[in-house]
């Protein structure tokens, strides 16, 4: 199959790569002439493990290419994903469809044949109408039909989702287009614990909004059980993994901490509740998620105010871990944004490392010194605050930490470490959920 991808962000790269390594002859189309031409240097604009490589060896093999021309690259296309930006809209939270509603007047007015138009962007229910609206009055004729095709890639782990994924949903109900989706497929439809599932497109759109705000919901679930947990002196380790071994709750997504973050559970939670508003059908659960998550942020950085004696003005602060979760170089929403402005509103001095996370985190945090590694940032400060559970702060050496910072303090909010092993190294614990 012939297949353009219109977008080389996250989901748009990604998907195209790992098409490409399926087999089909795939064109990544995207308008930034910086992006195209780094792309061209096998340069990725965005940190994803193993991407680079999976990018080379398809460029290589003739089937992965990159262009910046659109009518070029939708050429005999039998398929054209949409996989620009869906970001909140400024003023109400809605996503904003603006990006993809002018890709989708772009690609049909450059097609020149019959093809199928699948939305990969994370859309509203009933997006799928506005751009078949879109297509009939921009390409009368032509025979584009439109589906949806939503996006499930957790980042950090994106190729193995794609490659494995849980589930495929494609929502369409005309004929033709399931026929290219299962052809486009295939190669997952072979492997049986991986189903292709075809539903209406409505339904497919919800599908990706209600298993965000689900997973969004579980994390929420069980940071608000580790505040109980340190009021009644119980572990929350121990009670995550007591209720996740029940597989009907499941032990994913059960790991407590300062909230989420990224590019989807933050900005999906609010599209669905806007849209559940607009259909005067509330989502009271999902509400009261958005804004348990977004005050826990701040309240993490109280938390490692009182773990320093309730006062930090003047004091430097270390932080391991910027991004919103490892392997990536995402900031978007990220816990650390609200954890540091919390502490330098109260005056603190910080100081950070992320593996992968200096430049972006330069672009949305101001009065940060970025550091070259854990121990540097540990050097002569008050306090030390892990973040971010990247593998590299998995086996710190501890006892050198202590030897390092001013006062003995360390502030795990990923409960990477077992409190003895800090307190042995000579080290005041604070970590999330341990009431003990």
């Amino acid at each position: 199959m012939r297949i353009t991808m219109i977008g080389t962000g996250y989901v748009g790269l990604v998907s195209g790569a790992c098409f490409s390594d399926f087999g089909h002859e795939v064109v990544c189309v995207d308008k930034d002439d910086a992006k195209i031409a780094a792309l061209h240097q096998n340069v990725m604009p965005i940190y994803e493990p193993g991407l680079d490589a999976l990018v080379a060896a398809n460029v290589r093999a003739g089937r992965l290419s990159f262009t910046t021309d659109l009518a070029e690259g939708v050429k005999g296309a039998d398929a054209v994903f949409i996989a620009v930006g869906t970001p909140s809209r400024r003023g109400d939270g809605h996503a904003d469809l603006s990006y993809v509603f002018a890709a989708v007047k772009e690609v049909a007015e450059a097609l020149d044949g019959p093809a199928v138009l699948i939305t990969k962007s994370t859309v509203p229910v009933g997006t799928g109408d506005e751009v078949e609206r879109i297509v009939a009055e921009a390409a009368p004729g032509k025979g584009i039909t439109v589906a949806s095709n939503p996006e499930f890639l957790r980042e950090g782990a994106a190729i193995d989702d794609f490659k494995r994924p849980d589930r495929v949903v494609c929502g369409t109900d005309d004929e033709g287009a399931r026929a290219v989706l299962s052809a486009i497929y295939r190669p997952l439809s072979l492997n049986q614990s991986a189903p292709v599932m075809f539903t209406g497109r409505r339904t497919a759109e919800l599908i990706k909004y209600a298993a965000n705000a689900f997973l969004a919901t579980k994390i929420t679930f069980i940071n608000e059980i580790a505040d109980l947990c340190e009021a009644v002196g119980a572990d929350v380790q121990e009670v995550s993994r007591g209720i996740g071994l029940d597989n009907r709750i499941g032990r994913k997504f059960l790991h407590a901490g300062p909230g989420y973050g990224g590019s989807c559970f933050p900005k999906d939670t609010l599209a669905l509740l806007k849209t559940a508003d607009d259909f005067e059908s509330p989502l009271r659960i999902v509400e009261a998620t958005i804004n348990a998550n977004d005050a826990r942020k701040r309240a993490m950085g109280r938390k490692v105010i009182r773990a320093m004696g309730g006062e930090v003005r003047g004091k430097t602060i270390g932080v391991l871990g910027l991004t919103f979760k490892p392997n990536t170089d995402d900031m978007r929403d990220s816990p650390a944004i609200a954890v540091i402005q919390t502490l330098q509103d109260a005056g603190a001095t910080i100081r950070a490392f992320d593996p992968e996370g200096h430049e972006q985190a330069r672009k949305v945090l101001t009065g940060v010194e970025f550091m070259d590694g854990a121990y540097e940032v540990a050097d002569a400060a008050d306090a030390l605050v892990i973040v971010t559970e990247w593998d590299a702060f998995r086996a710190l050496d501890l006892k050198r930490i202590a030897g390092q910072l001013k006062q003995p303090i360390l502030v795990d909010l990923r409960n990477i470490y077992p409190p003895q092993d800090v307190i042995d190294a000579g080290l005041d614990y604070t970590g999330v959920g341990k009431g003990a």
